[in-house]
């Protein structure tokens, strides 16, 4: 549930942004209905990744200091708290409106980056090593509902008040109230989890082997253990750069690229879906009529091809394993990505526009039935438990750095090379074809960097991490053995 609500929370705001630039920056007599400026653009759809990248990086480090099961809480309040604060504004002039939502927004996103280090550090130490990737990766796929979830709940929000208002204006006043109502719905799936949250008992890995009491390791699990050793060197040593640099390496750089594609494609669904004509152009309809065009587009690609392929990696990632779908994914990715764009003009033209959606909806398939899922189960597999949590938030952050250059980038990226036909405010950018194109080559890239990961199927994690081969290689088994399940 804490990943339904991360995912909401991340992904709702570009269902909201058209209407805001509507409500706020209207300009009277203008032809054109208002958008965001470029700055304020930015700011709204890229601030919650600043925080989540700030929250991977501590948080992670703080569920390896503190626990997994203290902090896990605190991220949730935080989440809880600033989704509700994110639809309140104070005054209602844009300045003070947008200001008041980049700031909750940003705190949001902290408690979200706390979330990704600690659900799968602490799913992968739960979990055995038979099972333990399809565990990792359905708590990831939770993401796929949550976007869904932001669609029907938008869906359902602007239906309501387009039916209430019946309205001929383009923008009425109520119109207001539906883009608070979208965000302010994803504090209740995250304060129906807290007291779940809160009965957890801590991982027996964390006890036994950072907390060092084996005793209560055990007597948290009740179930079979077996001896290992305690991993010694820290983040910043020669050894942890021999034994997983380029792991670590791997991990982050993949994710990074990952993210700078799926962001890119995620949160300017609606602009791509403009500019082939798929939604109608702004000023043929009111302001709450296109949140639910725009809701009903990405509801459609979530159905067809977010969901359904997260859950394809719960199905085969302990069959075919983390490394064959990661490399499947990148690849595909690169195939449909270059296929949209190259012959760009081919889907622009009406009769093609559902050939356009299919292969489109291709590409976030074969995101979550590959990196999108991998990035996130094998940095929580792949490291030791000391480093285990602050590893992950490493990678992480890459990540979220990367859906910074997404959010940011792709909006200036995207605008057509004609002056005429930029979006108020904006320079000429490399127009969507272009884009798309450099969307493929990092996908590509992806591919490359992927050979650095190590797969990590049917592995304890004590095999994967090396604990014990530290151990035995320093000749002190005895004295340096704890005991902790597996």
């Amino acid at each position: 549930m804490g990943f339904f609500t991360d995912a909401y929370d991340l992904f709702s705001i570009s269902l909201v942004t058209k209407l805001l630039g509507r409500i706020y920056y209207h300009h009277e007599g203008a032809v054109k209905p208002g958008t965001l400026p470029p700055n304020v653009a930015a700011a709204v759809n890229g601030v919650a990744f600043c925080g989540t990248l700030a929250g991977q990086l501590f948080f992670g480090w703080l569920g390896d200091k503190m626990g997994r099961k203290k902090v896990y809480g605190m991220t949730l309040m935080l989440m809880v708290l600033c989704s509700l604060a994110s639809g309140l504004s104070f005054g209602h002039d844009a300045n003070g409106v947008m200001t008041t939502l980049c700031f909750f927004r940003f705190w949001l996103g902290f408690g979200i980056g706390g979330d990704y280090p600690l659900s799968a550090t602490i799913m992968s130490e739960y979990a055995n090593k038979k099972t333990r990737g399809a565990f990792i990766a359905a708590v990831f796929a939770m993401q796929g509902f949550g976007i869904l979830a932001g669609g029907i709940v938008s869906l359902i929000t602007s239906a309501a008040f387009d039916h209430a208002q019946n309205a001929a204006a383009s923008t009425v006043p109520q119109a207001d109230y539906v883009w608070r109502i979208i965000l302010m719905f994803g504090a209740i799936p995250a304060a129906m989890t807290y007291y779940s949250r809160m009965k957890m008992p801590e991982t027996a890995r964390y006890t036994a082997l950072v907390a060092k009491n084996a005793k209560q390791a055990a007597s948290d699990m009740e179930e079979k253990i077996e001896e290992i050793s305690e991993t010694q060197f820290g983040l910043f040593t020669k050894q942890f750069a021999r034994r997983h640099g380029l792991h670590l390496v791997g991990t982050a750089v993949c994710w990074f690229l990952l993210d700078i594609a799926y962001y890119s494609s995620n949160l300017f669904q609606k602009d791509i879906f403009s500019a082939i004509g798929w939604i109608p152009p702004a000023k043929t309809m009111n302001a709450v009529h296109e949140v639910y065009v725009v809701s009903r587009a990405q509801t459609l690609i979530a159905l067809c091809g977010t969901v359904p392929g997260y859950w394809f990696t719960v199905a085969l990632i302990d069959h075919i394993g983390r490394f064959a779908i990661q490399l499947m994914g990148f690849f595909f990715m690169t195939v449909f990505m270059f296929a949209l764009a190259i012959p760009y003009h081919h889907w622009t033209l009406k009769a093609n526009r559902i050939g356009f959606l299919v292969m489109y909806s291709l590409t976030f398939f074969f995101a979550n039935f590959g990196p999108n899922a991998t990035t996130f189960v094998v940095p929580a597999e792949i490291f030791p438990a000391r480093l285990r949590s602050t590893c992950h938030g490493i990678s992480a952050a890459a990540g979220k750095a990367g859906a910074m250059v997404g959010a940011f980038g792709f909006l200036y990226a995207a605008q057509s090379t004609d002056p005429a036909k930029t979006d108020a405010g904006y320079p000429p950018g490399i127009g969507v074809k272009n884009s798309l194109i450099v969307l493929g080559c990092i996908n590509f890239f992806g591919m490359l960097f992927t050979l650095l990961v190590p797969e990590s199927k049917g592995k304890s994690l004590e095999e994967l991490s090396g604990e014990n081969e530290e151990d035995s290689s320093s000749g002190n088994e005895a004295s340096a053995n704890r005991t902790v399940p597996i």
